[in-house]
């Protein structure tokens, strides 16, 4: 049993959007994007108060966006997710399949990006170092290396 604001206790289900924001690490505008983009479909609502409630089909649909989306899925390939979910697992399989192919080789490639932009600043934090203790050698060695990190930008 969860709790009210006033300490009352209430069944766990269904929650509230509040509730439904602090488990699934979502904003509460973005809960509401995500209905109105259709991601989440039609969010029911309370009777007395019109307020949203997730059952825990929707709060298990919330969880599966938000590990999409905390890999830095789009919304469109979220939105495509669920449209091959809607087919069956074995008819989309490949298509499924495809579309974390994809987005696992655009991961890697932002992987190598930052991997790149890190070795720039770790040379000039060497460089301004080696300036720092007036150690010629290795400031001519850190230069080097900022420039081969900007060969590669």
């Amino acid at each position: 049993m969860a709790t009210t604001k006033d300490g009352r206790e209430r069944a766990e289900w269904p929650l509230t959007i509040q509730e439904m924001a602090q488990r699934s690490g979502f904003s509460e505008p973005t809960l509401r994007y995500y209905e109105k983009v259709g991601l989440l479909g039609a969010v029911p609502r309370d009777d007395s108060s019109g307020h949203r409630r997730y059952d825990t089909p929707l709060a298990e649909r919330v969880g599966a966006l938000a590990c999409l989306r905390s890999s830095g899925m789009s919304v469109a390939d979220m939105r495509r997710y669920l449209a091959l979910l809607d087919e069956g697992d074995r008819a989309a399989a490949a298509e499924q399949r495809d579309l974390f192919a994809r987005h696992a080789d655009r991961l890697a490639a932002e992987i190598e990006r930052l991997r790149v932009r890190q070795a720039y600043l770790r040379a000039k934090a060497d460089m301004w170092d080696a300036r720092h203790r007036g150690d010629a050698a290795a400031e001519t060695h850190a230069v080097e290396q900022v420039e081969r990190a900007l060969q590669d930008f």
